[in-house]
């Protein structure tokens, strides 16, 4: 169950995210940890890379006109 939750919770994230691809990346990465810690998750990172080298995490949005990509990693 609580695996359902975190799943639901990174897929609202998601949708979130990929709604304002013009971002500044650091500020939509404060925004979604903000969120994440307001779920009450921890034990994760957040890593802005370059679009296409999200290597072993998920993609839970984009930033500078989708250029980056910000990457949630338990």
């Amino acid at each position: 169950m609580k695996k359902f939750i975190l799943a639901v919770g990174l897929l609202s994230l998601v949708g979130t995210a990929f709604a304002d691809n013009g971002k500044n990346c650091e500020e939509l990465k404060a925004e979604i940890a903000a969120k994440l810690d307001a779920k009450g998750i921890s034990g994760y990172s957040l890593e802005i890379v370059d679009k296409g080298n999200a290597s072993g995490g998920k993609i839970v949005g984009t930033c500078e006109k989708g250029s980056k990509e910000i990457v949630y990693k338990r």
